[in-house]
């Protein structure tokens, strides 16, 4: 108990303190663009022109709404990550009892313990039902923070108590209206912890020597760094997730002529995927369009 409470409370202490970058992260996924590109310097010295970085599209935000204006979207939230951490917790632990269990077996006879790769399918197959129970769960808390964050494009004010905000959801959309972008989302929460522990257990196995005492240390490390690799690759199902939430939902930052309609993530997925194809016709180029630029990239590369 004591494991859970502490791990809901630095949960929420990081999700209150990310949560302006994590606002004006939402707001540049869907495309918007309040601050007129300015000219800069790139790492070569040559002039280009540069859209402003996050701190100034909080300080845009702060000037409008105020610093307060910065937490919109704060309480579901944090509703959602003190849920996940609890549900995914509990199926864990569900997971380790059985173990327990399984381990006396009949005659009190503990079992041959597996191979390394064996232990990291098993491990990971669990991470994989318990990150996905907690998705299930906490995704109609997932929608409720993405609209109340994109409505601030168009000055709404639909969906700002929780309460209020289910209610309209249910009246609109029904159940289905909950679980906006659920499919993209748990794909990618999927492929990015298959990926993340298989990059890890060759990187550990092959690349690193186990006899070195510097090796171990990086060992330690190779868990972030291919956990992050694995976010980059898989950030366009992150994106399309967020972009259907929002999608057709009444807010102007969802809905024609800012956003056009899509009737499924699959279609979501083409269409940027058409914005890529087509980039060098078109004038503009919007930010979720550079992140499956690069995502085609490193896939193809």
């Amino acid at each position: 108990m004591a494991d859970a409470a502490s791990q809901v409370l630095l949960g929420s202490g990081l999700t209150i303190l990310s949560q302006p970058l994590m606002y004006v992260k939402v707001l540049i996924q869907v495309g918007y663009e309040p601050l007129p590109p300015t000219i800069g310097r790139n790492i070569f010295g040559r002039q280009v022109c540069q859209l402003p970085g996050l701190f100034c599209y909080a300080q845009h935000i702060a000037s409008i709404d105020g610093k307060r204006g910065l937490f919109t979207g704060l309480t579901p939230r944090l509703c959602s990550g003190v849920l996940g951490t609890v549900v995914h917790g509990k199926v864990l632990q569900h997971y380790q009892e059985r173990d327990k269990v399984e381990e006396l077996g009949p005659g009190n006879v503990q079992k041959d313990v597996s191979s390394s790769f064996d232990r990291v399918i098993k491990e990971t197959t669990r991470e994989m039902m318990a990150r996905s129970a907690a998705t299930l769960i906490t995704h109609p808390f997932h929608v409720i923070t993405l609209r109340s964050m994109v409505q601030f494009i168009g000055r709404e004010s639909k969906y700002c108590g929780l309460c209020d905000s289910i209610v309209t959801i249910y009246r609109e959309e029904g159940i289905l209206g909950f679980f906006a972008g659920l499919i993209p989302r748990l794909l990618g929460d999927i492929i990015s912890l298959w990926l993340c522990n298989s990059l890890a257990y060759l990187v550990n196995t092959y690349a690193l020597d186990s006899g070195v005492s510097t090796m171990n240390e990086m060992k330690s490390y190779s868990q972030a760094v291919t956990g992050f690799f694995a976010s980059m690759l898989t950030y366009p199902f992150v994106l399309v997730s967020n972009l259907m939430a929002v999608n057709n939902c009444g807010l102007a930052g969802g809905c024609p002529p800012y956003s056009p309609l899509y009737t499924s993530w699959i279609d979501c997925w083409c269409m940027l995927q058409k914005e890529v194809l087509l980039l060098s016709l078109s004038p503009s180029l919007t930010f979720h369009s550079i992140y499956f630029i690069s995502f085609v990239f490193v896939s193809l590369k």
